[in-house]
């Protein structure tokens, strides 16, 4: 044996080591199995009192599960309507969801405190937080304040710039040319929010360049895939898992080489001058700064992550509602064109481009919400974690660790709330805030009991992890 030449050979020993291998993967792999199976019955066993829809055997829930993945819509939908006003299960390829319906279900679980119904536990569940967006970003998560006043209070400073990127963006990513040319709608949106996003978060010229573009689009996407594999695995596992698949050193890597200097920079400024030093931006690389808890968290590695955080749930939800606008706007009358673009062209005479004409766009804003609410939604959406046994008003108990959500596309299409609700009708809402007392309402950006895309109660506008996720 030892006079074989070449690049491979066997032994004995060689052939045990493989087998060993073999074995011990089969063996986790086969234990995985079990371990989501038992565990996805307990749970089942604790919501025996909410009925199914779909499989609930001990084997064929865990088929209902992935049938789920290509039948989610007209599952949810079935539940839906045989179940209004109260609560069914439904099980998912991650295990089983309790989903609500009705009016007072939904204000119950609106109104829930988060040591109840948790959206923080539900996205670290979901997406797996400690390995895809970083731990330290879950432990303190003060960027959502951040994003919740300072980035919220600056707009209409900063939308000038906001505007000057639009523009600049549009021209170049869709050039107008003497013939028709084909242009693939969401990929060149995705293109054009985030570069308009990143004019308001690291300015000129970062927000324009191309490999900083693409690196935080593709990150999302990239969480997204990571956190379904880790999923598949069982908790005790999920560690070793987390760690061979996280993208978060990749994409900070890439990420510190466009940031680092930056905000390396920007950290020698303030611990010489203070945070009022002349020539400051305004973005929102100072708005973290100034809310900084300081400490370790006050690196170039820590605020390029939740950079890249921020940037995930801006991008993509708006994305996908505004390629939802383009292809609805594509296909309308001549008649309602020309209704909105006059819209538009006497609140910009009037107003100039500024937040304020933006307020004056009801049917502009009504033809946007009808675009989302007739096919912006995910299917189960607005996901809670029970963290203690929650009752609702119609005495429906919800046990610890179970996970409750509401049925968005089902909602959106109910006919109790929307007349003719697969109809599109561009100005349904511009119609219903005519109506006194409705002004606001029903707005685009305003959540309420019939209409879920910017998710509902205190965490409404920080639900685009989810919506971002897929449509099931």
């Amino acid at each position: 044996m030892g006079d074989i030449k070449g690049p491979i050979f066997w032994t004995t020993s060689t052939m045990s080591d493989w087998r060993s291998i073999l074995y011990l993967a089969a063996t986790v792999g086969l234990a995985s199995i079990v371990s989501k199976v038992i565990r996805a019955q307990l749970t089942a066993w604790k919501l025996r009192h909410i009925p199914t829809v779909g499989p609930k055997g001990f084997f064929t829930s865990f088929y209902g599960g992935f049938h789920f993945v290509k039948h989610a819509e007209e599952i949810v939908q079935e539940g839906y309507n045989k179940y209004q006003g109260g609560a069914f299960k439904i099980r998912k390829p991650d295990g089983w969801v309790v989903i609500i319906t009705g009016p007072d279900m939904i204000n119950d679980f609106r109104k829930a405190p988060d040591d109840y119904l948790s959206f923080e536990e539900a996205i670290t569940d979901t997406i797996q937080t400690d390995y895809t967006l970083g731990k330290e970003t879950r432990i303190n998560n003060y960027h959502l304040g951040v994003v919740r006043t300072s980035l919220t209070r600056n707009i209409s400073h900063r939308f000038a710039d906001v505007r000057d990127e639009i523009v600049n963006a549009f021209s170049e990513e869709i050039p107008v040319k003497d013939d028709w040319a084909a242009v693939p709608a969401l990929s060149t949106v995705m293109r054009i929010i985030c570069r308009t996003t990143n004019r308001l978060f690291v300015g000129l010229p970062l927000c324009r360049e191309p490999d900083y573009v693409r690196l935080n689009i593709e990150f999302a996407i990239d969480v997204f895939k990571a956190a379904r594999a880790i999923n598949l695995f069982p908790d005790l596992l999920k560690p070793i898992a987390g760690n061979l698949l996280t993208p978060i050193s990749k994409a900070v890597g890439q990420a510190l080489r466009h940031l680092g200097p930056m905000i390396q920079e920007r950290l020698d400024q303030d611990d010489q001058h203070g945070k009022n030093w002349d020539g400051r931006p305004n973005d929102l690389l100072s708005w973290l700064l100034d809310q900084n808890p300081q400490g370790e968290l006050r690196t170039a590695r820590d605020l390029t992550m939740r950079i890249l955080n921020i940037n995930m749930a801006a991008i993509h939800t708006t994305s996908m509602a505004f390629t939802h606008t383009l292809y609805y706007l594509s296909i309308q009358p001549e008649e309602v064109i020309t209704v909105l673009r006059e819209e538009v062209e006497v609140a910009i005479n009037e107003y100039g481009w500024s937040k304020l004409a933006m307020a004056q766009l009801r049917r502009t804003d009504s033809f946007m919400k009808e675009c989302v609410r007739s096919a912006g939604s995910s299917t189960v959406g607005l996901d809670r974690k029970v963290l203690k046994d929650f009752t609702f008003s119609d005495g429906t108990t919800i046990p610890a660790g179970a996970r409750v959500a509401i049925a968005s596309i089902a909602l959106h299409h109910d006919e109790r709330y929307y007349e003719d609700p697969y109809e599109f009708r561009p100005f349904r809402f511009a119609d219903m805030r005519a109506q006194e007392g409705e002004s606001t309402k029903h707005q685009m950006i305003t959540p309420n009991p019939e209409y879920m895309f910017f998710g509902a109660g205190r965490h409404a506008w920080w639900v685009s992890y989810q919506m971002s996720d897929s449509k099931a």
